[in-house]
């Protein structure tokens, strides 16, 4: 098979300042892409420019709030004006803000999902995976050039308890994935997804030995995924130009 080759195409990352989104622009890096970096810490983009840097690529950060239709738009069109094309975009941006949809102490309920809780994850995983496939899609298109679109699900989407925000937009970033597949591949435009499970990411570093181990004991490789393995997969829908409306689980084998 031949491999599709990515020196010198750009691709946007968002969320990439750190974990997986940092991982997913340091393979392309490797491959020779040249990145921009959209996150909202400036501190952590600088850090994540300055390794793809290192692999002797361009990689400008941007600082974007996905959620945000003006931001989006703008920053897209500079992404193109400083690089001279736009040919990739991966969707990593997300948040979480989990709780019971109704949390019950004693036979009285305690509390609920409040609808902050849902709208703010809604607008990051959801609204902005939307909002940068739709500016990167007419860019794009407008190029006439193709390219490479992977939103970031997870194997929540099937639905985990207490995080019926969360799961449910990554069920509906899978399902946009589908939609695009079909709407844009007469454009040369090919559409997939990264499903991870439980992965070492800052998020899973903070939460105690006890907690980390309950959530491995599942696994049927008996740990957490590391964010490399989440990229590799990202990496291959790129490389793979038989590949499109589909998703990769990469999970360790998880059910939930």
């Amino acid at each position: 098979m031949k491999r599709v080759d990515v020196r010198g195409k750009t691709v946007v990352v968002t969320g990439a300042g750190r974990g997986i989104g940092r991982s997913i622009a340091l393979q392309l890096a490797r491959r020779g892409a040249n990145l921009a970096l959209f996150d909202l810490h400036d501190e952590d983009l600088a850090q994540t420019g300055a390794q793809c840097a290192a692999e002797s690529v361009q990689a400008r950060s941007y600082h974007v709030n996905v959620a945000d239709e003006a931001d989006v738009t703008a920053n897209m069109t500079r992404v193109v004006a400083d690089f001279g094309r736009l040919d990739g975009l991966v969707n990593n941006a997300g948040i979480v803000r989990d709780a019971l949809l109704v949390k019950v102490k004693d036979g009285a309920v305690a509390g609920r999902m409040s609808l902050e809780q849902w709208n703010a994850v809604m607008a990051v995983n959801l609204t902005g995976v939307f909002l940068c496939a739709r500016e990167a899609a007419a860019h794009m298109i407008e190029r006439g050039n193709g390219g490479v679109i992977v939103n970031i699900s997870s194997i929540s989407r099937t639905g985990n308890a207490g995080q019926s925000n969360y799961s449910a937009a990554k069920a509906g970033v899978e399902s946009m994935g589908v939609v695009w597949a079909k709407e844009l591949a007469r454009h040369g435009i090919r559409v997939g997804s990264v499903a991870p499970g439980f992965t070492q990411t800052e998020i899973l570093a903070a939460m105690r030995p006890d907690v980390l181990e309950k959530l491995t004991a599942p696994v049927p490789l008996k740990r957490l995924g590391r964010p490399e393995e989440i990229a590799h997969a990202v990496l291959f829908i790129f490389e793979n130009d038989f590949f499109t409306g589909r998703c990769l689980d990469v999970d360790g084998g998880l059910r939930l």
